[in-house]
């Protein structure tokens, strides 16, 4: 049979599907060549980026001079500062003196009423009296019966008198002679009571200790206050010498090790922020103050708990500058310099990082080492074990610094000693001049490795400047 391909015939669908599939390839074909191009692409802005390298900055290694500081904060104190308390108790009746006032050893300070005390003197001085009358008394008294005594003890030398005539007269004199004694006895005792009164009045008045200033006064006339001999007393007023300043700073137990008695100190005094002032380690405190922890010093010994309290130390540092005036209760920041290294070569402090002899950070040593306490059983013993053991792989890490050497770092092991709030001494394995890796942290503590390709980070410009 012969197909009919007259015009007037429709095509069949079999022959109009395939110029369709023709074009759906044609479209698939263009795709996948665009998607290929752009993978391409991809790779090769990728693998220009991957040869740039890590980013970094860098410093240089400079010769400096380190100066090794413990800082710590405090207040200024007068080096000489007496608290008034008076030893007797009773109603203030003047107070010369108002606070900043000078005053000169000697002046008369504080004076508390003295009726009560004056009262009790007049009564020892009649005990006095009355004492010393009976003794006058007791010696008559003695002197007879000492010659009647001697009478009959003649007597009775010669047997003219009994045996109970002679005892008789020789008890009466043994007994004047004890009240003569007695009598004796009772005047100094008198006289002791009248002093003790005299001096009790004499202390109704407070006379100053030195010369100096009146740096306070927490009491007012007609106040009564508490004498000191059986409580703690009232503080009525501080007498104290504001020409000798000192800063009383709190030192950590970490740093105290290295303060010593005259180390020079750089001083920051608040009142004076535009200024420096000059002052010297006078006094290191021998034992730890905790006042500065939480709750009591005893409650924190009997916890038994490290952070119960801070262990601080005080140190007193006196201030050399006298041509200002400090006023005491000014807070102040102490930069103690307890070591000097002069012209030594110095690398910024973050530059030195340290790994251990295979070339491990320590985050990544710790991680390993509790990768492999978890693998194992975990009993106490094992435990214990692993952080001693641990505790010494962390002692053995090596400290290293990143040298660039053109488009590559290398490691360099270095010796280092005292450091400053910036830099640190480099001993051995960097010299002068050499191209130290500063920045950025994770980059010298994780990213870079011995010959890690690397390039120079553009410093980000402000906004603020472009405008």
């Amino acid at each position: 049979m012969t197909a009919d391909l007259s015009p007037g015939n429709a095509a069949s669908p079999a022959a109009t599907a395939k110029p369709r599939k023709k074009s759906n390839l044609k479209w698939w074909v263009l795709g996948g060549s665009v998607l290929l191009g752009l993978l391409i692409v991809g790779a090769v802005l990728k693998g220009r980026g991957s040869e740039k390298g890590i980013a970094i900055t860098t410093d240089k290694a400079v010769v400096k001079d380190i100066i090794q500081v413990v800082t710590a904060t405090g207040k200024v104190q007068p080096e000489v500062e007496v608290k008034i308390t008076p030893e007797v108790y009773g109603e203030i009746t003047a107070l010369p003196f108002r606070e900043g006032a000078s005053v000169k050893k000697g002046d008369l300070i504080v004076k508390i009423k003295p009726d009560l005390y004056q009262a009790q003197v007049e009564q020892q001085v009649a005990a006095v009296a009355q004492a010393r009358a009976t003794a006058i008394s007791t010696a008559a008294k003695l002197q007879k019966a000492e010659a009647d005594f001697k009478k009959y003890q003649d007597l009775y030398d010669r047997k003219l008198v009994s045996d109970f005539d002679y005892v008789t007269y020789k008890t009466a004199f043994d007994s004047a002679k004890a009240d003569r004694e007695t009598a004796l006895a009772a005047v100094d005792g008198a006289e002791g009571y009248l002093k003790q009164a005299q001096d009790q009045l004499s202390k109704t008045s407070i006379y100053s200790p030195m010369d100096g200033t009146v740096s306070s006064r927490t009491s007012e006339v007609a106040e009564r206050v508490q004498a000191s001999t059986s409580f703690a007393g009232t503080e009525i007023m501080r007498v104290a010498d504001l020409s000798k300043m000192e800063v009383r700073v709190k030192v950590n137990e970490n740093d105290i090790v290295n303060v010593k008695v005259g180390d020079p100190v750089v001083i920051s005094i608040d009142a004076y922020p535009e200024r420096k002032f000059k002052g010297v380690v006078r006094e290191i405190a021998a034992s730890a103050d905790n006042a500065g922890g939480s709750g009591s010093g005893t409650a924190a010994q009997a916890s038994g708990s490290a952070s119960d309290s801070v262990t601080n130390f005080i140190v007193k540092i006196r201030v050399s500058d006298k041509d200002v005036a400090l006023r005491p209760g000014m807070s102040a920041t102490a930069d103690i310099q307890t070591q000097t290294a002069k012209g030594v070569v110095s690398v910024p402090i973050q530059s030195v990082t340290v790994r251990d002899k295979g070339g491990l950070t320590a985050e990544e040593l710790t991680q390993k080492k509790a990768k492999e306490v978890h693998e194992r059983s975990g009993n106490d013993i094992d435990v214990a074990n692993d952080k001693t053991d641990n505790q010494r792989e962390q002692e053995k890490l090596l400290r290293l610094v990143f040298i660039r050497d053109g488009d590559k770092v290398k490691i360099s092991r270095v010796v280092t000693g005292i450091a400053d709030n910036s830099s640190i001494e480099v001993k051995s394995g960097v010299k002068a001049g050499d191209e130290v890796v500063s920045g950025p942290y994770a980059a010298i503590s994780r990213l870079l490795k011995d010959g890690s390709k690397v390039h120079i980070e553009k410093p980000k410009t402000d906004a603020s400047e472009v405008k």
